[in-house]
This record gives C-alpha cells, sequence and structure tokens, in this order.
C-alpha cells in the first residue's frame, strides 16, 4: 500500500481490508479513483460526464427557477416515502416467509442541508430484519468523504438490527475501514448467510458495476450453494443480465434516482444506467430474478424532485 496520498492509518486499515477481498481489488480501486479524479479536473469524456459538467448543474438550477418549479422541487426532496414490495421467491425457506428488508440507497449526504433529519424522523417507527444500503454515500463523485461517513455514524443508531452495505460510483474504497468501524458490513464482492430458526438465505454484494465496474460475480457467489435462495445487492441495475445467470433470485439495487426530474406520471428524462427503462424505478424481473430498482433516498446534482418522489423500501420476503 505504497499510495502518497494515503495516511499511516489507512495504509494500515486497508491493509486489513487486503486480507479479505484481495490487494488486487485495493489497489485497482485507489488506482482507478486517482485517475478518475484526475480526469475531472481537464477536458476528457469524465468531466462532460452530467454530474461532474458543473454548468448544466447551473442550467438545470436557472431553468427550474425560471418555471417556478426549483422551491417546489427542493420541498418534493425532503418529502420521503416509505414504499412496500412484496417478493415471491420460489423455495424461499419457511422460516424466512415475511422477512423484511429495509432497502437505503443513494443517500449523497451533504447535497440538501436538513435531509439527515428528514431521513431519521421516517425510519423511526419501521419495523425490519436486516437493513441493507445500496451505495453512494457523498454528494461528489471525489474529493473529500469524511464528512459522508460522519453522518453515516449518526444515521447508524437509528438502523436496527444488522447493516449490510455496498460501495457505489460517488464512494471511495478508503471509506470502507471508517464505516465498519461504525457498524456497517460491507460486502465487496463477498457474501453472508442469513440465518433464522436454523434455515438460511445468502446475501452477496458487489462492487459498483457502473463506472468503476470491479463486480466480480465468481468471488460474490461461487460458494454459494446453488439451489439456495440468495438476494444480491449491487448499486446500479446495469448488472441485471450478469446477476440473472450468476443464479441469484432477487437482485436490489439503485443508482438511477428513478430519474429524479420525471415528466408527469413519472416518466424519467435521465436514468444514467445502461439497463432498460422499465428496470429504472420500482419492481421488474429477468428471467427467473426478481429485481428491485429503488429510486433512492437523495438527490444528486441539484437537489430537487419532480415527479419522483425519494424513497426507502421495506421488502417483503414470501414464499411462492
Amino acid at each position: 500500500m505504497r499510495s502518497p496520498d494515503l495516511t499511516q492509518d489507512e495504509r494500515d486499515a486497508l491493509a486489513l481490508l487486503e486480507s479479505r477481498i484481495g490487494h488486487l481489488h485495493v489497489r485497482q480501486r485507489l488506482g482507478l479513483e486517482r485517475d478518475y479524479e484526475a480526469h475531472v479536473f481537464r477536458r476528457g469524456t469524465h468531466f462532460f460526464h452530467i454530474e461532474n459538467w458543473y454548468s448544466i448543474h447551473g442550467l438545470i438550477r436557472g431553468g427550474l427557477k425560471l418555471v417556478g418549479l426549483h422551491r417546489r422541487g427542493r420541498r418534493n426532496a425532503h418529502a420521503i416515502e416509505v414504499r412496500h414490495n412484496d417478493v415471491l421467491l420460489a423455495g424461499l425457506p419457511a422460516a424466512f416467509d415475511g422477512y423484511t428488508v429495509l432497502q437505503l440507497s443513494d443517500l449523497h449526504f451533504g447535497m440538501s442541508s436538513g435531509f439527515l433529519g428528514s431521513l431519521l424522523e421516517l425510519l423511526a417507527p419501521l419495523r425490519y430484519d436486516l437493513c441493507v444500503v445500496t451505495g453512494d454515500y457523498r454528494a461528489l463523485t471525489f474529493g473529500p468523504w469524511e464528512a459522508a461517513v460522519d453522518d453515516l455514524r449518526r444515521l447508524r443508531p437509528h438502523l436496527s438490527g444488522p447493516v449490510y452495505a455496498i460501495l457505489g460510483n460517488h464512494d471511495t474504497i478508503r471509506m470502507v475501514p471508517a464505516m465498519e468501524a461504525a457498524g456497517y458490513c460491507l460486502l465487496l464482492n463477498e457474501w453472508v448467510r442469513l440465518s433464522r430458526d436454523g434455515e438460511t438465505v445468502y446475501l452477496a454484494g458487489i462492487d459498483d458495476a457502473h463506472f468503476y465496474r470491479l463486480e466480480n460475480y465468481h468471488r460474490a457467489a461461487h460458494d454459494i450453494p446453488q439451489n439456495a435462495v440468495s438476494i444480491l445487492l449491487s448499486h446500479t441495475p446495469e448488472a441485471y443480465r450478469h446477476a440473472a445467470h450468476a443464479g441469484f433470485d432477487l437482485m436490489l439495487c439503485g443508482h438511477t434516482h428513478g430519474g429524479q426530474i420525471c415528466l408527469p406520471g413519472g416518466i424519467p428524462i435521465l436514468t444514467d444506467a445502461d439497463s432498460p427503462r422499465a428496470m429504472a424505478r420500482g419492481p421488474w424481473c429477468w428471467h427467473d430474478m426478481a429485481g428491485y430498482t429503488s429510486a433512492g433516498a437523495g438527490t444528486s446534482i441539484v437537489d430537487v424532485r419532480l415527479n419522483c418522489p425519494p424513497e426507502v423500501t421495506l421488502h417483503r420476503l414470501r414464499r411462492a
């Protein structure tokens, strides 16, 4: 771990992570993050990505103000809704019938003042067995990440039971040790057993498949028994083909924000994902795999939402 921009504490923490997920994964993630950040500040394909092209951000805000929708959109961004999604799974063990998974996605801390307070108020009465967080914790795709981890620390005491998380394209692998110290279990092309009354379901998570392309299904799924029910956490729905053919029964993802700024009827203008538009928000299926794309709780690029409410989702597993 020789990167000059790492502190000694970060080198020590990432060295421990290397022993778990392999030095190649850590080395590639850090290297790609540095390359990406370097490209943001010079003319190139990454600079002209809509998330980094700041003149576009200003044009969007200006356009919304011009038509009188900016204030309304900012209010909408705090009106987080609770979505309920029943998932029918063939072969689900009887002990897991009714098992409920809370999904949070695309929190983007720092985009909107007061966002964390709105989220905590919504979460307080919810009851569930497991919480999963499907990536994108900081507002920008580069730069400081410590403030996002501070908000994750404030969030964790308000989440009951175990919490499993993955990284998104806005996140750096340097966040992982601090997040795990705060009580989040990161799945980086890894899997865990979920046990209940002597029966088991498997949960796996892959690294970002949108920009960094470091998803590894062999590591994430090879040791999961062939006929076991398994759930995959992916930041983006773009992983749907490989996930279905890897044998997962359910994939939970986010990234798209459901479009965030949509036409009437919730029709997304942009989704920033190489996947069918039907997968931009809500439940969907591909072959034998069920899927759900969260519209996300936070906002990106601009702190407004139109015709696309922010959400947290309660997935209730049912025996088919």
